[in-house]
Protein backbone atom coordinates (compact mmCIF):
# COMPACT_ATOMS: atom_id res chain seq x y z
CA UNK A 1 0.00 0.00 0.00
CA UNK A 2 1.44 3.42 -1.33
CA UNK A 3 2.17 6.19 1.58
CA UNK A 4 -0.98 8.10 -0.05
CA UNK A 5 -3.40 5.31 0.54
CA UNK A 6 -2.02 4.60 4.11
CA UNK A 7 -3.03 8.44 5.01
CA UNK A 8 -6.47 8.15 3.02
CA UNK A 9 -7.49 4.83 3.32
CA UNK A 10 -11.54 5.85 1.83
CA UNK A 11 -9.57 7.15 -1.25
CA UNK A 12 -7.69 3.91 -1.84
CA UNK A 13 -11.49 2.40 -1.24
CA UNK A 14 -12.43 4.85 -3.93
CA UNK A 15 -10.18 3.80 -6.01
CA UNK A 16 -10.70 -0.06 -5.58
CA UNK A 17 -14.33 1.00 -6.33
CA UNK A 18 -13.45 2.17 -9.90
CA UNK A 19 -11.33 -0.72 -10.64
CA UNK A 20 -13.06 -3.69 -9.59
CA UNK A 21 -16.48 -5.17 -10.41
CA UNK A 22 -17.12 -5.85 -6.37
CA UNK A 23 -19.31 -3.00 -4.81
CA UNK A 24 -21.66 -0.97 -5.82
CA UNK A 25 -19.59 0.58 -8.94
CA UNK A 26 -19.49 -2.96 -10.61
CA UNK A 27 -21.44 -3.68 -13.61
CA UNK A 28 -24.91 -5.12 -12.77
CA UNK A 29 -26.64 -7.19 -15.77
CA UNK A 30 -30.20 -8.80 -15.38
CA UNK A 31 -31.39 -7.05 -12.46
CA UNK A 32 -33.70 -3.91 -11.59
CA UNK A 33 -31.36 -1.58 -12.09
CA UNK A 34 -28.62 -1.26 -14.62
CA UNK A 35 -27.60 2.02 -14.14
CA UNK A 36 -28.18 4.10 -10.89
CA UNK A 37 -24.95 3.16 -9.28
CA UNK A 38 -23.76 4.72 -5.99
CA UNK A 39 -20.36 6.49 -5.40
CA UNK A 40 -19.87 5.49 -1.63
CA UNK A 41 -16.74 4.64 -0.07
CA UNK A 42 -16.04 2.16 2.46
CA UNK A 43 -16.84 3.10 6.07
CA UNK A 44 -14.45 1.60 8.75
CA UNK A 45 -16.82 0.14 11.64
CA UNK A 46 -18.97 -2.76 10.76
CA UNK A 47 -22.65 -2.27 11.90
CA UNK A 48 -25.28 -4.68 12.65
CA UNK A 49 -28.65 -4.90 11.27
CA UNK A 50 -30.85 -2.50 13.08
CA UNK A 51 -34.13 -3.62 15.19
CA UNK A 52 -36.31 -0.47 14.19
CA UNK A 53 -36.78 2.18 11.75
CA UNK A 54 -36.02 5.77 12.21
CA UNK A 55 -39.27 6.66 10.90
CA UNK A 56 -42.03 5.29 12.84
CA UNK A 57 -44.68 5.48 9.76
CA UNK A 58 -42.53 2.97 7.44
CA UNK A 59 -41.82 0.46 10.78
CA UNK A 60 -44.58 -1.99 9.08
CA UNK A 61 -41.74 -2.66 6.42
CA UNK A 62 -39.44 -3.55 9.30
CA UNK A 63 -40.52 -7.34 10.20
CA UNK A 64 -39.23 -10.20 8.70
CA UNK A 65 -41.17 -12.07 6.27
CA UNK A 66 -38.78 -14.80 4.81
CA UNK A 67 -35.62 -15.57 7.46
CA UNK A 68 -36.32 -17.16 10.79
CA UNK A 69 -32.78 -17.41 12.13
CA UNK A 70 -32.20 -13.65 13.01
CA UNK A 71 -28.26 -14.59 12.81
CA UNK A 72 -28.61 -15.05 8.81
CA UNK A 73 -30.36 -12.09 8.79
CA UNK A 74 -27.49 -10.55 10.42
CA UNK A 75 -25.43 -11.71 8.26
CA UNK A 76 -27.21 -10.37 5.02
CA UNK A 77 -26.80 -7.20 6.64
CA UNK A 78 -23.55 -7.04 7.32
CA UNK A 79 -22.70 -8.60 3.77
CA UNK A 80 -25.06 -5.68 2.28
CA UNK A 81 -23.29 -2.62 4.25
CA UNK A 82 -20.05 -3.68 2.87
CA UNK A 83 -21.48 -3.45 -0.74
CA UNK A 84 -23.24 -0.01 -0.25
CA UNK A 85 -21.31 1.35 3.25
CA UNK A 86 -22.40 4.48 4.50
CA UNK A 87 -20.36 7.44 4.17
CA UNK A 88 -20.33 11.43 3.81
CA UNK A 89 -23.22 10.96 0.74
CA UNK A 90 -25.17 9.06 2.68
CA UNK A 91 -26.45 6.35 4.78
CA UNK A 92 -25.64 2.99 3.72
CA UNK A 93 -27.64 -0.25 2.87
CA UNK A 94 -28.75 -0.75 6.80
CA UNK A 95 -29.60 2.49 7.59
CA UNK A 96 -31.77 2.62 4.05
CA UNK A 97 -33.61 -1.38 5.04
CA UNK A 98 -32.14 -2.99 2.29
CA UNK A 99 -32.06 -6.05 4.51
CA UNK A 100 -35.27 -5.92 5.03
CA UNK A 101 -36.23 -5.06 1.22
CA UNK A 102 -34.07 -8.27 0.45
CA UNK A 103 -35.96 -10.36 3.23
CA UNK A 104 -39.08 -9.42 1.83
CA UNK A 105 -38.57 -10.24 -1.53
CA UNK A 106 -37.35 -13.79 -0.79
CA UNK A 107 -40.22 -14.41 0.78
CA UNK A 108 -42.69 -13.49 -2.32
CA UNK A 109 -42.96 -13.66 -6.22
CA UNK A 110 -38.85 -13.16 -6.75
CA UNK A 111 -37.65 -15.32 -4.28
CA UNK A 112 -39.47 -18.43 -5.23
CA UNK A 113 -39.39 -18.05 -9.11
CA UNK A 114 -43.17 -17.20 -9.93
CA UNK A 115 -44.18 -17.35 -13.51
CA UNK A 116 -40.52 -18.62 -14.53
CA UNK A 117 -39.62 -21.64 -15.98
CA UNK A 118 -37.31 -23.46 -13.13
CA UNK A 119 -37.47 -26.98 -14.93
CA UNK A 120 -34.37 -29.28 -15.98
CA UNK A 121 -32.13 -29.62 -17.48
CA UNK A 122 -29.75 -27.83 -15.32
CA UNK A 123 -26.33 -27.83 -17.51
CA UNK A 124 -23.83 -24.98 -16.72
CA UNK A 125 -24.42 -22.52 -18.73
CA UNK A 126 -22.77 -19.47 -20.05
CA UNK A 127 -23.35 -16.18 -18.80
CA UNK A 128 -25.35 -15.35 -21.07
CA UNK A 129 -27.88 -18.20 -21.04
CA UNK A 130 -29.76 -16.88 -17.76
CA UNK A 131 -30.96 -18.89 -15.11
CA UNK A 132 -29.13 -22.19 -14.77
CA UNK A 133 -29.77 -23.77 -11.09
CA UNK A 134 -32.47 -26.08 -9.99
CA UNK A 135 -32.52 -23.60 -6.79
CA UNK A 136 -35.14 -20.95 -6.39
CA UNK A 137 -33.52 -17.39 -5.65
CA UNK A 138 -34.67 -17.87 -2.02
CA UNK A 139 -32.37 -21.48 -1.64
CA UNK A 140 -29.40 -19.62 -3.52
CA UNK A 141 -29.65 -16.94 -0.59
CA UNK A 142 -29.55 -19.62 2.12
CA UNK A 143 -26.87 -21.71 0.60
CA UNK A 144 -25.20 -18.36 -0.09
CA UNK A 145 -25.31 -16.62 3.34
CA UNK A 146 -23.99 -20.47 5.25
CA UNK A 147 -21.55 -20.34 2.92
CA UNK A 148 -20.37 -16.89 3.60
CA UNK A 149 -20.64 -18.18 7.84
CA UNK A 150 -18.88 -21.38 6.90
CA UNK A 151 -15.93 -19.36 5.15
CA UNK A 152 -15.51 -17.07 8.40
CA UNK A 153 -15.96 -19.86 10.85
CA UNK A 154 -12.96 -21.85 9.05
CA UNK A 155 -10.35 -18.94 8.07
CA UNK A 156 -10.98 -16.42 11.13
CA UNK A 157 -12.90 -18.48 13.81
CA UNK A 158 -16.22 -16.21 14.26
CA UNK A 159 -19.23 -15.15 12.60
CA UNK A 160 -19.32 -13.08 9.54
CA UNK A 161 -20.91 -10.64 11.52
CA UNK A 162 -18.35 -10.15 13.44
CA UNK A 163 -15.77 -9.54 11.31
CA UNK A 164 -13.48 -6.15 10.77
CA UNK A 165 -14.86 -4.98 7.48
CA UNK A 166 -11.51 -5.69 5.55
CA UNK A 167 -12.32 -9.19 6.22
CA UNK A 168 -15.76 -9.54 5.12
CA UNK A 169 -14.36 -7.62 2.17
CA UNK A 170 -11.79 -10.71 1.83
CA UNK A 171 -14.63 -13.15 1.92
CA UNK A 172 -17.20 -11.33 -0.80
CA UNK A 173 -14.23 -10.93 -3.07
CA UNK A 174 -14.00 -15.07 -2.70
CA UNK A 175 -17.22 -15.50 -3.81
CA UNK A 176 -17.08 -13.05 -6.50
CA UNK A 177 -13.86 -14.56 -8.13
CA UNK A 178 -15.82 -17.89 -7.92
CA UNK A 179 -13.49 -19.51 -5.29
CA UNK A 180 -16.06 -20.77 -2.85
CA UNK A 181 -17.86 -23.97 -3.52
CA UNK A 182 -21.42 -23.95 -3.27
CA UNK A 183 -23.96 -27.05 -4.65
CA UNK A 184 -25.80 -26.32 -7.53
CA UNK A 185 -24.96 -22.59 -8.26
CA UNK A 186 -21.61 -20.65 -8.11
CA UNK A 187 -20.25 -18.68 -5.49
CA UNK A 188 -20.20 -15.88 -8.25
CA UNK A 189 -23.86 -16.07 -9.24
CA UNK A 190 -24.75 -15.45 -5.25
CA UNK A 191 -22.95 -12.54 -5.46
CA UNK A 192 -24.24 -10.82 -8.36
CA UNK A 193 -27.67 -11.89 -6.96
CA UNK A 194 -26.68 -10.17 -3.77
CA UNK A 195 -25.25 -7.14 -5.39
CA UNK A 196 -28.13 -6.42 -7.88
CA UNK A 197 -30.76 -7.16 -4.67
CA UNK A 198 -28.78 -4.88 -2.97
CA UNK A 199 -28.72 -2.04 -5.19
CA UNK A 200 -32.26 -2.57 -5.89
CA UNK A 201 -32.86 -2.17 -1.86
CA UNK A 202 -31.24 1.08 -2.19
CA UNK A 203 -33.07 2.74 -4.78
CA UNK A 204 -36.43 0.91 -4.83
CA UNK A 205 -39.72 2.44 -3.98
CA UNK A 206 -39.71 2.78 -0.25
CA UNK A 207 -42.93 1.12 -0.07
CA UNK A 208 -41.10 -2.10 -0.61
CA UNK A 209 -38.98 -1.82 2.40
CA UNK A 210 -35.50 0.12 1.37
CA UNK A 211 -34.86 3.35 0.41
CA UNK A 212 -35.49 4.49 4.09
CA UNK A 213 -37.33 8.39 3.92
CA UNK A 214 -35.86 8.36 -0.03
CA UNK A 215 -32.53 8.89 0.83
CA UNK A 216 -31.54 6.53 -1.98
CA UNK A 217 -33.05 8.81 -3.85
CA UNK A 218 -31.71 12.13 -2.34
CA UNK A 219 -28.12 10.58 -2.86
CA UNK A 220 -29.06 10.67 -6.63
CA UNK A 221 -31.04 14.10 -6.62
CA UNK A 222 -33.93 11.83 -8.12
CA UNK A 223 -37.48 12.56 -7.99
CA UNK A 224 -39.10 9.22 -7.61
CA UNK A 225 -42.69 8.80 -8.45
CA UNK A 226 -44.18 12.22 -9.36
CA UNK A 227 -47.86 12.26 -10.42
CA UNK A 228 -47.07 14.66 -13.41
CA UNK A 229 -44.67 17.05 -14.98
CA UNK A 230 -47.24 19.02 -17.00
CA UNK A 231 -46.98 22.04 -15.51
CA UNK A 232 -42.85 21.98 -15.57
CA UNK A 233 -42.20 20.07 -19.21
CA UNK A 234 -42.03 23.30 -21.18
CA UNK A 235 -39.56 25.40 -18.39
CA UNK A 236 -36.84 26.02 -19.19
CA UNK A 237 -34.72 26.15 -16.33
CA UNK A 238 -33.59 23.25 -13.89
CA UNK A 239 -36.37 22.02 -11.25
CA UNK A 240 -35.70 20.08 -8.12
CA UNK A 241 -38.32 17.97 -7.02
CA UNK A 242 -38.61 16.99 -3.09
CA UNK A 243 -38.94 13.04 -3.39
CA UNK A 244 -42.21 11.68 -3.62
CA UNK A 245 -43.03 7.88 -2.58
CA UNK A 246 -45.85 5.25 -4.53
CA UNK A 247 -47.16 5.36 -0.83
CA UNK A 248 -47.56 9.15 -0.89
CA UNK A 249 -50.43 8.69 -3.55
CA UNK A 250 -52.19 6.38 -2.21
Amino acid sequence: MSDEEKKAPDLSRRKFIKNSGYVAGGAIGGGILTSLIGTNVWGGNQKTAPETTTNEADSYNRALMYFRRRKDFEILSAATERIFPEDENGPGAIALGVPYFIDHQLAGGYGNNEKEYTLGPFSEGTDYQGYQSPLKRHEIFTAGIQAMERESQENYGTSFAELEGEQQDEILRKFEEKKVKMKHVSSAYFFDQLRTATLSGVYADPLYGGNANMDGWRMKEFPGNQMSYIQEIEKEEFIEYEPSSLKDHL
